[in-house]
């Protein structure tokens, strides 16, 4: 990348930001109902009720970092989180950070730390985590990207993100454990207590 390219790239992603930021704002500002959840992908606005299975499965992945990693891990559920590709302003259900993160100079938590993310499906949004999300933190390339289909009640497993995308899914069924050993997350996480829909 030549240094012209170099700089076109920042001030696109310090510009992606600036909207992003805007449209957060106008969004905090909205009669949100209590409950539901907001994010950007793609530059469209996404808001979908929190249910109790979805709420269920997030839990799970939750202790299991938190067991595994003890209760000061940065690990976050539904915090704004910018991730590249066209105003991605995304709060994934479950989102782990490296120990040393540390939020930017605007006041976000980068999408470079993020070690795992896990999002659990819901039938409105379902399209973004299987397509421009999976794209997305591909190319953020998060080591672990973990889907748990409550629909279908399968996981897949994403991991060594190479050249913007992901190899092939490991898929398992709930109730069979899922092996993240010799991953960053370094755990095997069970799904036997994962609700389906």
């Amino acid at each position: 990348m030549t240094v012209l390219e170099d700089r076109i790239a920042m001030a696109d992603a310090d510009a992606n930001t600036q909207r992003l930021d805007d449209w957060f704002e106008r969004l905090e500002r909205m009669p949100v109902p209590e409950g539901f959840r907001v994010e950007i992908v793609g530059g469209n606005v996404f808001m979908t009720p929190q249910r109790d299975t979805h709420w269920l499965i997030i839990r799970a992945f939750l202790w299991a970092l938190e067991d595994r990693f003890g209760r000061e891990v940065k690990v976050f559920s539904d915090v704004r989180i910018d991730f590249p590709g066209h105003e991605n302003g995304f709060c994934p259900d479950i989102a782990l950070l490296k120990d040393s993160a540390k939020k930017d100079d605007t006041g976000h938590w980068r999408h470079q730390d993020v070690e795992f993310v896990a999002e659990v499906i819901s039938t409105g949004t379902a399209a973004n985590d299987y397509g421009p999300k999976r794209t997305a933190y591909a190319v953020a390339e998060v080591p672990v990207f973990v889907i748990a289909d409550p629909y279908q009640g399968r996981c897949l497993v994403f991991t060594d993100p190479k050249d913007g995308d992901y190899a092939e899914p490991r898929k398992m069924d709930f109730g069979t454990d899922i092996d993240l050993t010799g991953t960053v997350v370094d755990l095997v996480l069970k799904t036997d207590a994962f609700p389906r829909d």
